[in-house]
């Protein structure tokens, strides 16, 4: 379709040529003439035109536009997905626009023409509150770019879901359009900004009202992964979230929700079971492993007392090891049940996390879901051994492994120490540390007194190993009656201790100190003071000797005592002789 010239104009009327330009134009031809201009093309702009040819082997396609003169379009503006979907005598949209040239010649696209009817359409969805669709292209700063038929626009990163998003990049597809609602438009900015999260929450509104119904505790539901935490995980039920807690994902023991849910578990479906929900803060609890039996519900048929199982060892603290028997049954390994020695004092030192146990049931508190394991019942009590091996009166020969304020610990085995207590360490010398004596690592004999193989325990003496000067020496040489020589040691507010000798000490009581009524034993003798007395009581069993300065005896035998000092140094203990010579004299 070509533009008519002012001659054809000419012809169709009544006018002569020759008064064409002095005469005034007749009314049919000034409608003719309005007519044709208003038909003329708007250029710039959109127009309509048809297509004359396609130019496959020169790559562009003629389109006639009612201008003089006709326009050229790239083939490839015309193609979708690869292929050619128009014929010659088509109608099409396209945009012209006049070349800068002297001939005018026009320069036309449908592309252009196409991102113009987009604008619009866009522009008529912002006004009137409607839905546009476009396809997410690529991650930008702070959000997304989305292309809309050709028309770029922006989504911001805060709009892309109800929720903000850590991993933009899953939105980013090829083949996946979505819906989204134009919250801000400046065509002469070329400024878009979209929304998907506002058709989002309208939608989750409409499900919310639904789903509100069905919570009722007890209630099977589905529903999606939404977020994953520490402690737990939220679950989108439709329109309303629901708190998937970690404590009820599994009847076992887990540190993470990835454990049961898996490591990309968002987005993914799920099937849930309503714990409880309250309607006013609208809040949600779910359950996972309430979908299956408590498996403590059968443990009273599965598992006995002494009964032998293997588990897998999930848990260690510093008290013991949780072993799982099965899922969601755990037994606890004490410390104090991991050897029979008892040196394990820490249970890194004999398992692991993920080391495969044997230990025996000690105990089942179905009520408190605890069970009580051993892993020393499973091995071969040394205890026993011992008894076997050592009875009392035995003498054994070891190094001194530990020396402490109570006594000194023997190695018996290399697991096993004997403790010689520091009453067993000599019959008469009184001793206030072990240290005084031995050191740590000196080789020492002692007497095995007992093996109690119930409390762990190897009793030793030392002092064993000699007779017991109680039982026969030290009655014998301070007999009642006898006058006997020693030191004042020590003063307490009932008496004076009297040194006789090493180990061996006797006491004067207040009231055998004077014949005077005294309140004080200093009033009469003072530490270190050598006093001569009179025995008046001897006790065996509790070990303690009586003596007297009441006695007229002690003064006639004071200078008799000097005498015998010196007549008797030969002797072990002067006291046997001066006792001798006091037989003699009572004969």
């Amino acid at each position: 379709m070509t533009q008519p010239d002012i001659k054809s104009l000419r012809a169709q009327t009544s006018v002569p040529e020759d008064n064409f330009a002095t005469e005034n134009f007749s009314s049919d031809f000034a409608e003719l003439f309005n007519q044709h201009e208003a038909e003329k093309p708007k250029i710039p702009g959109v127009v309509k035109g048809t297509i004359v040819s396609i130019r496959e082997d020169l790559g562009y396609v003629v389109v006639d536009i009612g201008h003089k003169s006709e326009g050229q379009i790239k083939i490839a503006e015309f193609k979708k997905d690869g292929k050619l979907d128009i014929k010659e005598g088509d109608e099409v949209e396209v945009y012209a626009t006049l070349s800068a040239n002297e001939d005018e010649e026009i320069e036309v696209s449908k592309r252009d023409a196409d991102r113009l009817r987009v604008w619009d359409a866009i522009s008529i969805a912002c006004e009137s509150d409607e839905v546009v669709t476009g396809r997410i292209t690529q991650k930008v700063k702070g959000g997304l770019n989305v292309d809309i038929n050709g028309v770029k626009a922006f989504l911001p990163g805060s709009q892309v879901d109800i929720r903000p998003s850590r991993n933009l990049d899953r939105f980013v597809t090829e083949d996946q359009n979505y819906e989204f609602k134009v919250i801000k438009f400046n065509r002469r900015r070329n400024n878009i900004v979209l929304s998907r999260r506002v058709l989002l929450e309208k939608d989750r509104a409409k499900l919310k009202s639904e789903t509100i119904n069905k919570l009722i505790p007890g209630a099977i539901l589905k529903g999606v992964v939404k977020n994953i935490q520490h402690y737990g995980a939220f679950i989108d039920l439709g329109g309303i979230d629901g708190l998937l807690h970690l404590t009820d994902m599994s009847w076992g023991r887990i540190s993470h929700p990835t454990e049961v849910l898996g490591e990309n578990a968002e987005n993914n479906p799920i099937e849930v079971k309503v714990l409880r929900f309250d309607p006013k803060t609208e809040r949600v609890s779910l359950g996972l492993k309430q979908l299956k039996d408590n498996p403590w519900d059968k443990v009273a048929e599965n598992y006995v007392a002494n009964q032998r199982v293997s588990g897998t060892v999930v848990s260690l603290t510093d008290y013991g090891a949780f072993l799982e028997l099965e899922e969601g049954i755990e037994g606890l390994i004490h410390v104090s049940e991991m050897s029979w020695t008892g040196n394990i004092k820490k249970p890194e030192r004999l398992f692991s996390k993920g080391d495969v146990v044997e230990a025996q049931i000690l105990d089942i508190d179905i009520e408190g879901e605890r069970i009580s394991l051993g892993y020393k019942q499973t091995q071969e009590n040394p205890w026993i051994q011992l008894q076997e091996q050592f009875h009392p009166g035995s003498v054994i020969k070891g190094p001194i492994r530990n020396i402490t304020d109570f006594g000194i610990f023997v190695s018996i085995t290399q697991e096993i120490d004997g403790l010689v207590h520091i009453s067993d360490l000599s019959w008469t010398q009184k001793i206030k540390h072990p240290n005084e004596l031995y050191k740590k690592g000196e080789i020492v004999e002692a007497v095995v007194l007992n093996v109690d193989v119930e409390h762990q325990r190897f009793s030793l003496g030392i002092k064993q190993l000699t007779p017991d000067l109680w039982e026969s020496e030290i009655p014998r040489r301070y007999a009642v009656g006898r006058v006997v020589k020693g030191t004042v040691c020590k003063l307490t507010e009932f008496g004076a201790f009297i040194e006789l000798e090493e180990g061996v000490e006797g006491l004067i009581h207040i009231s055998e100190l004077s014949m005077d009524h005294i309140k004080d034993p200093g009033e009469v003798v003072e530490i270190g003071q050598e006093v001569v007395a009179e025995v008046i009581n001897i006790d065996r069993i509790d070990r303690k000797i009586g003596l007297t300065l009441k006695s007229t005896d002690v003064d006639a035998h004071q200078d008799l005592l000097s005498y015998m000092e010196e007549e008797v140094a030969d002797e072990g203990n002067f006291s046997a002789g001066i006792g001798g010579l006091d037989a003699d004299s009572e004969g």
